[in-house]
């Protein structure tokens, strides 16, 4: 089915002729990204090849329509409609269901697509004691992954957790980017910053052509580091082995307990 097979696509309004132009030749992005022709889209969606070059060159084009182009390269439509937390609806919504906001002080719902909301964009990382050392102490201020969302939004809060021998989470980082790059471009930009031997880099992103390099920034550490103990009594959590979305109870016992934060 291509290379974004299982991937969700995310449709937003666009409020002028310009964007609505655009629609078209962005899915053709998507098609060559997945490798796919135009003759393989038509057939797939039962139409002549002639009704997708139309499509690709812009202008109007039904919601209907695009998603079938979106199913036909392998992936899905999802369709979000966001509202004011004070709004009235919002509010009546939030009365009815144990539903979170979103970030921008917004709620968001699905109106289209089967993937499971996140609205929350906390996100928990497991880091080595050798690196999240640096990064409290503010000399590695860029972490390496092998996969991460590239959409998170700048100013996604991270909480940092030792891994063994500490087993604790211990602080706190602001992800100001996250950069999706060829391999040795990371290594070229960031190699003084992500505190990495070659060797060790090499090993970490063997058999990828692409990697995600997230930038910190506002680093925190915890006065008093949470032992994975008591994070596993109070909030039933067990260490990712990359991240993980932060649960609700434990993001709100963190942030509603600033004493434990050493600015």
């Amino acid at each position: 089915m291509g290379k974004l097979t299982g991937t969700i696509v995310e449709a937003q309004a666009v409020t002028t002729a310009d964007g609505a132009a655009m629609v078209g030749p962005e899915l053709r992005r998507l098609r060559l990204l997945a490798g796919l022709t135009q003759e393989q889209i038509a057939t797939r969606m039962d139409v002549q090849q002639a009704a997708i070059s139309k499509i690709e060159k812009g202008g109007e084009i039904y919601l209907s329509t695009v998603r079938r182009y979106v199913e036909a390269l392998g992936a899905s439509l999802r369709l979000n409609a966001h509202f004011p937390t004070d709004a009235p609806l919002s509010l009546r919504l939030c009365e009815i269901f144990d539903v979170e906001q979103g970030h921008d002080d917004q709620l968001v719902l699905p109106l289209l697509g089967d993937e499971p909301f996140k609205p929350q964009r906390d996100v928990v990382l497991s880091i080595k004691p050798v690196y999240s050392e640096k990064i409290l102490a503010g000399h590695k201020t860029v972490e390496l992954r092998r996969r991460f969302p590239a959409s998170a939004p700048n100013g996604a809060l991270a909480y940092i957790y030792s891994t063994s021998p500490v087993k604790a989470m211990v602080g706190t980082a602001l992800i100001r980017d996250v950069l999706k790059l060829p391999v040795e471009q990371i290594w070229t930009e960031f190699e003084s910053t992500a505190f990495i031997e070659r060797t060790h880099f090499d090993k970490y992103f063997e058999g990828l052509d692409h990697g995600f390099a997230l930038v910190f920034d506002d680093v925190k550490s915890f006065s008093r580091p949470l032992p994975l103990s008591e994070l596993r009594e109070k909030f039933g959590f067990e260490p990712p082995q990359s991240f993980l979305y932060a649960k609700r109870d434990l993001r709100k016992a963190l942030k509603d307990e600033p004493a434990i934060v050493s600015h």
